[in-house]
């Protein structure tokens, strides 16, 4: 450990206050915000929350950059947020928790995952009563699965989905008896290949679609976005913009066709369904989203967005990059 790092910790850990006051903003800061409406398509920030909800400066037990990559999930009366935290001692993502009763007001509690490689995207999901989750690991050169032992807080690895390549945002889904995995593959952030597999099991093994990849070369649709929904028996997915200016906008895809040889899909819109806002927090961009249907058919959902320091070093948001 370098003498600077060694000074940032003891600073961090006996005087907190004086650290976030001396700590410098990243170029593209990111917070998380609820968003909500009649369809996943057409989602607003509602007045009745306090937006963003989460921001670095909520982050307790580390010093925050960012926070981004909301995905949420709901057992029993209690709403749990998984979200990527960028540690600025560490200069990787890891993995926060925050919980809420009415998906409004969201309290923070703790880095429930770190690896010694950067994690982002925690795309969580329950299945035969275990909760999973499939962080973004692509430093770590595999897809890798974990499992809640002590649900929401502790979570061991589970093995390896897909292993010897740069794998990013990968999304799951269960259709028709068959799992589906969705990866950005490309060499870089900026140049996304997705590719598509399919199991009969969530633990693998997994095998290429034949049509796959199913996007390359096109930086504005190919990396995955947020949690792949189902509505009316038609599978959603979710592409971010990562060009020129990444994770710009969101767009959205109707899966038309999807069998172990067939893949067909349709833009839902010709325009993006997140797209920079008004706000401070949205202002430069929006790039994620995870959303939930409601028992009385609205929708609900977790997204992220950021604003731009022009004053920062550019380089600095390269992390969400990778």
């Amino acid at each position: 450990m370098n003498l600077k790092l060694a000074v940032k910790r003891l600073m961090w850990q006996f005087a907190p206050g004086v650290y976030r006051r001396m700590q410098s903003h990243v170029w593209q800061e990111f917070s998380i915000g609820i968003a909500a409406g009649d369809s996943p398509f057409t989602l607003k920030l509602p007045s009745s929350v306090t937006n963003p909800v989460l921001t670095r400066n909520h982050v307790t037990d580390v010093p925050a950059e960012i926070v981004a990559d909301p995905f949420m999930c709901h057992d029993g009366e209690r709403w749990y947020l998984f979200f990527e935290v960028v540690n600025q001692l560490t200069r990787k993502g890891e993995i926060g928790l925050a919980v809420s009763s009415d998906v409004m007001t969201w309290e923070y509690r703790r880095i429930v995952l770190a690896e010694p490689f950067h994690l982002s995207y925690p795309y969580v999901f329950d299945w035969q009563g275990a909760y999973y989750m499939i962080p973004e690991g692509a430093g770590g050169g595999a897809v890798c699965l974990y499992r809640a032992v002590e649900f929401p807080e502790r979570w061991v690895h589970a093995g390896n989905l897909l292993e010897g390549k740069r794998y990013a945002d990968s999304s799951v889904l269960r259709y028709h008896d068959n799992w589906w995995l969705f990866t950005d593959a490309g060499e870089d952030s900026i140049h996304p290949v997705l590719r598509l597999f399919f199991s009969d099991s969530p633990f693998g093994p997994w095998q290429e679609h034949p049509l796959s990849p199913i996007r390359r070369g096109d930086p504005h649709v190919a990396r995955p976005g947020g949690r792949i929904i189902v509505i009316k028996d038609t599978p959603i997915r979710f592409a971010q913009d990562v060009y020129p200016l990444y994770g710009s906008k969101v767009y959205a895809f109707a899966i038309t066709k999807l069998t172990p040889t067939q893949y067909e899909e349709q833009p839902v819109s010709d325009r993006a369904i997140l797209a920079a806002g008004s706000d401070w927090w949205n202002c430069g961009g929006m790039h994620h989203i995870d959303a939930h249907q409601r028992p009385d058919g609205s929708w609900i959902a977790c997204v992220d967005g950021f604003q731009l320091h022009e004053n920062a070093r550019r380089g600095t948001h390269l992390l969400r990059n990778v």
